[in-house]
């Protein structure tokens, strides 16, 4: 693997990792009614799952940028990626794995009543995470956890993909860009009109089987993926200067900011899983320029908070969970400041976990490394994303 001149770190786009499972949080918070129609951020948080989306892109943005136009080798991408991206998902399925038994078999309080006929086949599906590809159970046990056996499907595609996007030329790119959000919008469009599922209205609150498949199925959310790495490798070839970020973040947060306006409006399958994609793509190329402007996210404590943010994401649904559902802590009835507690209390334990779990077990897969993948590594770690 040629792995001379390195790449620095893109200290933006890990502080933006972050804000994107803070949308997640936000959504979960509107889900349990702890947010109601009258909060200040309802708006933006009622359509907090695209913020999945936005770690789809990413993902594919930042490994294209770490690996792009490198000679990577399958085997050693795989031994590379795949312990970082389970060491932490197998924490948290050790400790959310109680309270799922304890539901499943004590009080049945179960959004999947699937799990309860199927129970050794869904917890083996989460284990070897190809949950995501079976529609009853991929919001098993740890609900979130769907989108890591999607990213397991990018990271097995992405040494074979990689090849043959670096044959593309900067306008092809852009054009791959624009293609697969047309595949995406294609998909989501379709179930919409077809409503194959025959539901009455289609939301968030409907678990009906192809629709579940439109928002989880590892396939489906490829082009999300596809899109990142397609101005992955246009952003290596190109590498604007710094000056001309401010047009891609402010259209990318226009754009967001008037699919929130319109959201009620918009076909849910297609808020879900595609619309989004362009825009999360403008911002993250902006952002990957180093712009002045958002100086903000280059402080330290905010690239922590990014870098803890895949233990924040995997975490913070069992622990808001627990929260909402232990009387004694009267979570409930506490409104804003009981919300803003644990939002700090996850963030602790996420920090704790990062800081104690996941920091130590990257330098000891670098340690087992050639020196020059370790030079690598080092270099665009604070970059990398595994959600």
């Amino acid at each position: 693997m040629d792995l001379e001149g390195a790449r620095p770190c893109l200290p933006t786009l890990t502080s933006l990792r972050f804000f994107a499972a803070l949308h997640v949080f936000g959504f979960h918070l509107v889900a349990f009614r702890i947010l109601t129609a009258g909060s200040v951020f309802y708006k933006v948080a009622s359509i907090g799952y695209v913020g999945v989306g936005l770690f789809f892109v990413l993902s594919g943005f930042i490994l294209v940028y770490t690996h792009g136009e490198r000679d990577v080798r399958a085997g050693e991408f795989w031994r590379a990626r795949f312990p970082r991206l389970y060491l932490a998902y197998a924490f948290s399925l050790l400790v959310t794995l109680p309270w799922f038994l304890y539901a499943v078999l004590y009080t049945h309080r179960l959004s999947v009543p699937w799990a309860v006929a199927h129970l050794k086949l869904a917890m083996f599906l989460r284990i070897i995470l190809l949950h995501a590809w079976v529609p009853p159970a991929a919001l098993v046990c740890n609900a979130v956890s769907w989108s890591l056996s999607v990213e397991a499907f990018f990271y097995l595609l992405f040494p074979y993909l990689l090849k043959r996007f670096a044959r593309a030329s900067s306008a092809r790119l852009i054009l791959f860009g624009v293609l697969f959000w047309c595949v995406s919008l294609a998909v989501t469009t379709g179930y919409t009109g077809l409503n194959p599922d025959g539901l009455s209205r289609i939301n968030s609150d409907a678990g009906a089987f192809w629709l579940t498949v439109v928002k989880f199925n590892p396939l489906v959310r490829l082009p999300e993926f596809l899109i990142g790495m397609a101005y992955g490798f246009h952003y290596l070839r190109v590498r604007a200067n710094p000056k001309l970020a401010a047009p891609p973040v402010l259209g990318g947060l226009l754009g967001f900011g008037v699919v929130v306006s319109f959201s009620a409006s918009i076909p849910y399958p297609v808020l879900h899983t595609s619309i989004l994609a362009p825009a999360f793509a403008a911002i993250i190329y902006g952002l990957a320029l180093q712009p002045g402007l958002p100086a903000t996210l280059t402080l330290r404590p905010m690239v922590l908070l990014g870098d803890a943010s895949y233990s924040f994401y995997l975490l913070h649904y069992f622990l808001l969970t627990v929260c909402y559902f232990t009387p004694r802590l009267g979570f409930r009835r506490w409104g804003a400041s009981g919300v803003l507690l644990c939002l700090v209390l996850i963030s602790g334990v996420s920090f704790l976990v990062y800081l104690f779990l996941e920091k130590p077990a990257r330098v000891k897969l670098r340690g087992q490394r050639k020196p020059a993948v370790i030079r690598h590594a080092q270099a665009c770690s604070a970059g990398e994303t595994v959600v």
